[in-house]
């Protein structure tokens, strides 16, 4: 009776942790979401926001020249609800994964993915790819957590000491 009693307990001990870490909102990196409009278009960011915590981000903890998933835990994601242009670049209603490449100088690579359900940028898929481009960056006061923004039609990626923005139309 001992043994089915120390099973029972543990089987509910495991069941609850693996209940709370299923509560995305209780990660280290709690999920957010921007939204906006462009035109008559509705664009929605998800993504997970990290936190600087006294790090160096660009350079170290998102290395440059590497493909990084734009935010933390699963691939950030960008829907738009219809055809739009993004730096003068056509893409097409629908939902992306959004990746980027940092640079150490100059503009950083920009990357839409159809491929929207994947953890981080581990399995990203070159073929699967809709639309890549530049992005201009600029230096900004340091911001804590990352976060996304849709302001008079441009999307802002802020995080650390850097703002990525893009223009959409």
């Amino acid at each position: 009776m001992k043994k089915i009693s120390l099973l029972f307990c543990s089987l509910l001990i495991l069941s609850t942790v693996a209940f709370a870490q299923s509560d995305k909102n209780k990660r280290k990196s709690p999920p957010a979401t921007a939204e906006g409009k462009v035109g008559s278009a509705a664009i929605t960011v998800n993504y997970s926001s990290p936190a600087v915590k006294g790090r160096e981000i660009y350079g170290d903890l998102v290395p440059y020249d590497k493909i990084w998933r734009a935010g933390a835990n699963e691939a950030t994601t960008f829907e738009t609800s219809k055809d739009i242009k993004v730096n003068g670049e056509n893409l097409s209603a629908g939902k992306y994964a959004l990746f980027v490449i940092p640079k150490a100088n100059g503009k950083w690579t920009v990357i839409f993915n159809t491929e929207h359900k994947q953890w981080g940028a581990y399995k990203h898929d070159e073929s699967k790819d809709a639309l890549r481009l530049e992005a201009e960056t600029i230096n900004i006061d340091p911001v804590e957590n990352l976060s996304y923004s849709i302001q008079k039609n441009q999307l802002y990626l802020d995080w650390s000491n850097m703002r990525m923005i893009l223009k959409l139309k």
